[in-house]
């Protein structure tokens, strides 16, 4: 029986007992839960960095966006209230449409 010890999508258990196979788990308290969304968003975010095609690509994106919605979720916020935090971030510094890439930086 292979062992994953990892966050799965929440209609994996489904899939499992239409398969017809056993299995084990346990629902996670807030701050495991969390702690568990980092470890897969570093996960999906490596699968995005080694995508090699736009649609590979595209769904790491989409896994990426799915942990933050979780996130958000555990920290009882709603998707507008980030959305409110990036926009005054790229107000006041900008976002990262350009492709800018800073080489150095004179000292004073």
């Amino acid at each position: 029986m292979p062992v994953y010890n990892k966050l799965i999508r929440d209609r994996i258990l489904e899939i499992l007992d239409k398969e017809g196979l056993s299995y084990n788990y346990r629902i996670l308290e807030n701050n495991e839960h969390l702690k568990e969304i980092k470890k897969k968003l570093y996960e999906e975010v490596k699968e995005f960095d080694e995508a090699t095609n736009e649609h590979d690509a595209l769904e790491e994106l989409a896994d990426v966006l799915e942990l933050i919605h979780a996130s958000l979720k555990v920290y009882n916020k709603s998707f507008d209230e980030l959305e409110v935090i990036r926009v005054k971030k790229k107000n006041n510094r900008g976002g990262f449409d350009k492709g800018l890439y800073l080489i150095d930086v004179e000292d004073r």
